[in-house]
Formats: structure tokens, C-alpha cells, sequence
């Protein structure tokens, strides 16, 4: 679109009572970004003190989304949220992140920007999951995936791409010309079973274009996932497996205590 705002981004974040994640998310993206940038959160009908806390903020742009009854929560609800802010995104780039994302390293926007090089042909530039778990427990989780192991041995069929890699919205940038040019939507395929996002790679990808695939340790550089730490903070509304969020809350628990998390969530300067 020509009328894009060239060398700018929206950030865009879907909230859903998540107060403390959020506020650290917005925080460190406020203290660690130099990049032009405009921060757009969607906020999926929390009706809580996360709500209040956004619409004391002036620095952002505050959607209040009521998804409908029967896409209220989850999945669905956060891929609508995400296809709002793309709805109002008037910048050469849009970039999604989790609400229990958090920034880590100063001027991390700019360096991943950079990874799109001036090249027209790359659209994307993200990652697969960014695992908080030590490098050798995933490798030990791999090498002990049977299931994995026996579906690739019997070549089964995979339709849908539900084993496919795809950039995941965990963090993601997208050229947002293209997005719009191809009427891409974040909730395309999710009554297949794909998570929000997916079907929009695939699509990139398969229609020729280029995307850059970072490994999760070099997003990790960049931002730090709390993973499944919205399902653990709210279990009245999501199903998470009792081991899960047992190691989530540890892990949260971890994060939250660290200096310079602690930091960030004290300072209220960075609210202003």
C-alpha cells in the first residue's frame, strides 16, 4: 500500500487478563526500542484491572475487541484480535507478539528489521517456539519423541500442515504491504486445527515469497516467552495439564524475580 508509513511499526498484542505480563511487555517495549514504532493492544473483553491499567495509558493505541460467543476465548479470540490490529496497521511493518513476551535487549527492533536487508522478496522474519527449557532437555524431548519418530517412518500424511514449521506469533515482522495485497488473515484455517498464524505462513510461503526462519536461540536474544503462562494464570478458562502449569508457574515464578525484570515492573516512568 503506498500509503503506508515507510521505516515505522505497529506493534500489536492481544491482551486477555493478563495484567503483570502485560504491563512488563509494554514496559520493556518502551525501554528497549528505538525503531519509529506505535504500539496497538487489543484487548479481548477482560473486563478486569488489565483493562483499567491499559486505558490509563497514553502512548498507546487501546482497541476494546468483544469477540462473539462462540470465538470468546483462546485461539480464536487472539487470531481476531491480532487480524483487528492488522485491520488498522498504517506502517511498512507489523509485528505481533504475545502479551507473556517480553523485550531483553536494547534496540532489538531495529537489528531484527535489519534481517529483511532491503530485500522487497522477504516478507517475514521470526521464529518457532523460543523455549525458556535448557538446550539439552529439548534435545532429550526430541530424541524421545516417539510419535514424532513413527509418523515420519510411516510417512503419514499431513494435509493441513499441522507438522509444518511456520513462524510463530510468539514474535513475528511481516511486510505489511503484502499481508493486505494478500488478504492474509491470522485466523485462516483454525477450524482445521491449525494455531493462528500458520496458514498465514504457509501462504507466504507457498505463493513464493521469502521469509527468514531465525533459530530460537537467536530470538531469544531478542525477547523472552513466557509460555502457556496466560492459560496457567487463568485456569478457570483454560485446560492446561496439571504438569504443565505446575513447571510454567515455576518458571514464571524464576523469570519474575529476576533484577532486571524487576526493574522494568517498578519503574512507572515507563507507563508515561
Amino acid at each position: 500500500m503506498s500509503n503506508l508509513i515507510k521505516g515505522k511499526a505497529i506493534i500489536c498484542i492481544a491482551n486477555y487478563k493478563t495484567l503483570e505480563f502485560t504491563r512488563l511487555c509494554l514496559r520493556s517495549i518502551r525501554k528497549f526500542t528505538k525503531f519509529p514504532y506505535e504500539v496497538i493492544v487489543v484487548d479481548n473483553d477482560s473486563r478486569d484491572e488489565s483493562l483499567e491499567y491499559l486505558k490509563s495509558l497514553k502512548w498507546i493505541r487501546l482497541i476494546e475487541h468483544r469477540p462473539s460467543v462462540s470465538r470468546s476465548t483462546g485461539g480464536y479470540a487472539h487470531a481476531a484480535a491480532i487480524d483487528l490490529g492488522l485491520e488498522n496497521c498504517n506502517t511498512e511493518f507489523f509485528v505481533s507478539m504475545h502479551s507473556d513476551t517480553f523485550v531483553n535487549k536494547d534496540n532489538w527492533l531495529t537489528e531484527l528489521i535489519n534481517y529483511f536487508d532491503n530485500d522487497q522478496a522477504i516478507v517475514c522474519v521470526g521464529s518457532g517456539k523460543v523455549e525458556l527449557t535448557p538446550r539439552w532437555r529439548i534435545l532429550l524431548k526430541k530424541a524421545t519423541d516417539f510419535r514424532t519418530f513413527k509418523r515420519k517412518l510411516l510417512r503419514e500424511p499431513d494435509p493441513i500442515g499441522k507438522f509444518r514449521y511456520y513462524n510463530r506469533t510468539i514474535c513475528c515482522l511481516y511486510r505489511t504491504d503484502v499481508l493486505q495485497r494478500e488478504n492474509l488473515s491470522f485466523g485462516m484455517d483454525q477450524d482445521k486445527g491449525l494455531t493462528g498464524g500458520k496458514k498465514l505462513y504457509f501462504e507466504m510461503v507457498d505463493r513464493g515469497y521469502k521469509t527468514i526462519e531465525l533459530p530460537p536461540a537467536i530470538m531469544g536474544q531478542f525477547v523472552c516467552h513466557l509460555a502457556h503462562a496466560t492459560q496457567a494464570f487463568n485456569p478457570q478458562e483454560f485446560t492446561l495439564r496439571k504438569k504443565t502449569t505446575r513447571k510454567c508457574n515455576r518458571v514464571v515464578d524464576k523469570i519474575l524475580s529476576l533484577p532486571a525484570v524487576q526493574d522494568i515492573l517498578t519503574d512507572d516512568s515507563l507507563d508515561q
